[in-house]
């Protein structure tokens, strides 16, 4: 690959501290895709699809695994802050880059805000005397001071909440395993009758089923922040490696495994699944004060993703600024190289979002919340397309960089595209969540549509030599360039 190029990318996270250990980013991994959608969420899948949201989970899985298989080739050759939108910037052109990175910055904004009022809502029944308002701001006040210390704080806060996730849903796979095969003391034989003892594995048929891979999807994001992290890390082709390699367990074990299990322990269509399934599972293998823990699981939980969404929603937006695709004053560095002012910038914007909620809950407020339902699958889709171009260019230009490999490329990753096509698609065609499509494809819209604005001005002061939409990325100004240099 050539040199510019190459500055590009490697430059890009000039000035940030390499502090992440082998153990932050190993657990930063793990419990990466460990979130409440697991804990809460899958209730609905199941609810939906019965014991056929098995297949719901493994078909998700799937998809993430593959995209995760090609950013892993991109990251291990690539190395870079911003991770998918550099790649996307090189092998999209500009366009590509900035519609993969603010559409991950929107994301992530969001979670933050959701995920304050949700840690809120936890600790709001063991408080009941404090204001839901009062909690939320306590808990976006709290983990934005650990962002913006450092960022082996982060790490350090994240390796501890995905130390008891992790642990948390090793000890529910080990408890319902044993009681599944008959073991715990005063359980029946082994049965999983409760796969087909009711209406049937599909009860509602394989449309549900394959509806059910849509927010099954989005339960999984999560999964790349390993690679955004990377580059803060002290060896990052080796970490990205060891992610890519250990979220084909993650996906199988921690939710296909546990989904399978609380399926088998407890009837679908119990009350209690929708409502909390593990919980419901818990309950049924005689854990006293089942409810209880599993409300301090789900906050830990809630705050690892409030922790995560502040770090990833400044790192992309720090890589943004970069190189133009944001303003410049955001390129500040702490002393101890954290980017603070993008840092801020996520929880400023967490703040109104929080208060909105409260303000207006049945209007603004769920509108945002619909509005990056598909967003997630958006980036995704931009992560597979770059994947194909770039691989033709590093094995022209640099073979010796891959040293991880997306599998049987180009028809794994040709048939990754295509899969996540046909759900978003079908995502914009079913009544349940034909409003989270058309509400993300508001968001799109107007990412792009900036995007043109953008370029227009930079075209204005450059005389042309910006890219436009559909241009590579292998004309970089020259002032760009000396921007991104340490």
């Amino acid at each position: 690959m050539g040199e510019d190029n190459k500055e590009a990318v490697e430059g890009a996270g000039a000035g940030l501290r390499s502090e992440l250990k082998q153990r932050h980013m190993r657990l930063i991994a793990l419990g990466g895709v460990i979130g409440a959608g697991l804990f809460v969420g899958s209730g609905v899948v199941i609810e939906d699809a019965g014991p056929a949201a098995v297949i719901s989970f493994m078909l998700a899985g799937g998809l993430v695994i593959l995209v995760m298989r090609m950013l892993g080739e991109m990251a291990v050759a690539r190395p870079s802050v911003g991770s998918f939108y550099a790649y996307a910037r090189l092998a999209l052109g500009n366009w590509g880059g900035f519609t993969i990175g603010w559409l991950y910055w929107y994301f992530w904004v969001n979670v933050v805000a959701l995920e304050a009022v949700a840690g809120a809502s936890q600790l709001h029944v063991w408080l009941p005397g404090i204001p839901l308002w009062v909690i939320s701001l306590c808990l976006m006040v709290v983990l934005t001071a650990v962002n913006m210390f450092s960022v082996k704080s982060f790490g350090e806060f994240e390796y501890w909440f995905s130390s008891v996730k992790v642990a948390a849903i090793t000890v529910f796979l080990v408890l319902g395993l044993v009681f599944v095969l008959g073991l715990w003391p005063g359980a029946h034989d082994a049965d999983v009758s409760n796969l087909t003892a009711h209406q049937g594995f599909a009860p509602h048929g394989i449309g549900p089923v394959l509806a059910a891979v849509i927010p099954a999807v989005g339960f999984f994001t999560g999964a790349e922040i390993a690679a955004l992290a990377a580059s803060e890390s002290s060896e990052p082709r080796r970490n990205v490696a060891k992610a890519t390699h250990s979220v084909v367990v993650r996906v199988l074990l921690f939710y296909v495994g546990s989904v399978f299990l609380v399926i088998a322990i407890v009837p679908w269509n119990d009350p209690d699944v929708a409502d909390g399934p593990y919980v419901a599972a818990l309950q049924e293998i005689g854990i006293p004060s089942a409810g209880t823990l599993m409300r301090a699981l789900i906050l830990v939980a809630v705050l690892s993703s409030l922790n995560a969404g502040l770090y990833s929603a400044s790192r992309i937006v720090f890589a943004l600024t970069r190189n133009g695709d944001a303003p410049r004053g955001l390129t500040k560095l702490s002393k101890r190289g954290v980017p603070r002012r993008a840092i801020l910038l996520a929880t400023t914007l967490g703040y109104v979002s929080v208060v909105i909620a409260y303000v207006s809950p049945d209007a603004v407020f769920s509108f945002i919340v619909h509005s990056y339902g598909a967003v997630a699958l958006f980036v995704y889709l931009l992560v597979a397309l770059s994947q194909l171009r770039l691989r033709r260019r590093l094995e022209r230009e640099d073979p010796e960089a891959l040293q991880l490999k997306m599998w049987w490329y180009p028809y794994l990753s040709w048939f990754t595209v295509a899969a996540m096509t046909v759900v978003i698609v079908t995502m914009a065609v079913l009544p349940g969540t034909r409003m989270d499509f058309a509400a993300s494809a508001v968001t799109l819209v107007v990412v792009l549509a900036a995007y043109g604005v953008r370029a227009r001005r930079r075209r204005g002061q450059d005389g042309g030599a910006a890219g436009a939409p559909g241009t590579g990325a292998t004309a970089v100004p020259a002032r760009e360039a000396e921007a991104r240099r340490p």
